[in-house]
């Protein structure tokens, strides 16, 4: 396929580019020293062999992220699953998945994995931003797993060139690559889990395409998507940044951060995990009036995306005990067990001893640690009881990151 050159800087790796991009990674000793602590029982030789015979993207990702993943997630978890129920003909048409964002890695990788598992033609082409690219082999194995790069740090000329870069590129990988795509529904974690749809994000996807915005929106053919996890096993570490955000002026991590919430999120346990889409929204783009002003549309529709992912969380006995000690009621007592509650409690307890810092608040530390799980709560509780036209979801606690 003839790729336009202006994507070349930041898209994946193509097939004809792998062998060379292959000998990099296998040369480079940072890696090799990845492989030998991922895949220990495996020579590396034999790595190196296996992986030079992979001639696509996606072959990678079946002969290698698949088992390894899968391996995780039998660790990690106490079960991956997902319900892609609501996607019609999933063998023919392509997928722009957005999500709430939980793992830095996960989200994405365990939703490929799963999209091949249920025999979905191809996984998804991953949005990522290049502040998490900290090594070259980083960068080059991202782009090898089918990751496109979503450049941060910019200037504002140069955010709005690169912006609409990459919506053009978006457009290109679904209509043109014949690609499925994940992208995250803001820029970083929501680290209260109080998800919301940036409308920079939908505004990035209509610069690319042609007609009016919804039919620039519609040709990506939008899946809101939700991602449950029982447990967070980078939780402490958010909490622990919310006090730093609070006490410290300018607090930003650090690039030992990043690595630590990228290990953690990976090897943590995680308990249950489910990804649920919710209705693709070309019908429902093709109701919105085109003499809407365009804030008012972008606004629109990210409230109708957090009202599809809040609708489909899959919410968990621990989430429910959350919200009930968040607030000092027994509203949920029928959603969970006295020994529900204290297997939650041992486990925030267990979190909370985690957190390493000179002067911790321990109290608001736990606050921040059951707002994550209870937000979820407040959030679908509104989505259900509020229609399409009046939906304005809300929480009772705020992102303060």
């Amino acid at each position: 396929m003839n790729i336009p050159a202006e994507f070349d800087e930041i898209r994946p790796y193509s097939p004809e580019e792998l062998p060379v991009v292959f000998d990099e990674l296998i040369a480079d000793p940072a890696f090799k020293s990845v492989i030998e602590t991922v895949m220990p029982k495996v020579p590396y030789e034999r790595f190196a062999c296996q992986l030079r015979a992979c001639t696509t993207n996606l072959d990678v990702q079946t002969r290698f992220c698949h088992p390894l993943l899968r391996e995780l997630a039998a660790n990690c978890s106490d079960g991956l699953d997902l319900d892609a129920s609501s996607l019609p003909d999933p063998q023919t048409n392509r997928y722009t998945f957005i999500s709430n964002h939980r793992d830095i890695i996960l989200d994405s990788a365990f939703l490929s994995i799963l999209l091949i598992e249920q025999h979905f033609p191809t996984t998804v082409e991953i949005a990522i931003g290049d502040n998490l690219l900290i090594m070259p082999w980083i960068k080059k194995l991202v782009r090898v797993n089918k990751a496109f790069i979503v450049q941060r740090a910019l200037t504002m000329r140069q955010m709005l060139l690169s912006s609409s870069r990459l919506g053009r590129y978006m457009h290109f990988a679904v209509g043109q690559k014949r690609e499925n795509i994940w992208i995250a529904q803001r820029e970083g974690r929501a680290k209260d889990s109080n998800d919301r749809t940036q409308d920079s994000v939908l505004k990035m996807m209509a610069m690319g395409g042609e007609g009016s915005i919804t039919e620039r929106l519609q040709a990506l053919h939008i899946v809101p998507t939700a991602i449950s996890y029982e447990y967070d096993p980078c939780d402490y570490l958010k909490a622990k940044e919310f006090q730093m955000k609070r006490d410290v002026r300018g607090f930003r991590k650090s690039q030992q951060d990043d690595l630590d919430n990228m290990r953690i999120g990976l090897y943590g346990y995680k308990g249950r995990i489910h990804f649920q889409t919710g209705t693709c929204l070309d019908e429902w783009l093709g109701t919105l009036d085109p003499n809407t002003p365009k804030t008012e549309i972008f606004t629109r529709i990210a409230t109708h995306i957090d009202s599809e992912i809040h609708r489909n969380y899959r919410l968990y006995p621990g989430n429910y005990v959350a919200a009930d000690l968040l607030q000092g009621t027994r509203e949920y007592t029928d959603r969970y067990t006295t020994d529900d509650a204290d297997r939650f409690e041992t486990y925030l307890q267990g979190q909370m001893k985690k957190i390493e810092m000179e002067h911790p608040d321990y109290d608001f530390l736990r606050e921040r640690m059951l707002t994550m799980y209870a937000n979820p709560v407040f959030n679908q509780r509104a989505a259900q009881s509020q229609t399409e036209e009046t939906d304005t979801p809300h929480s009772l606690h705020t992102d303060r990151a």
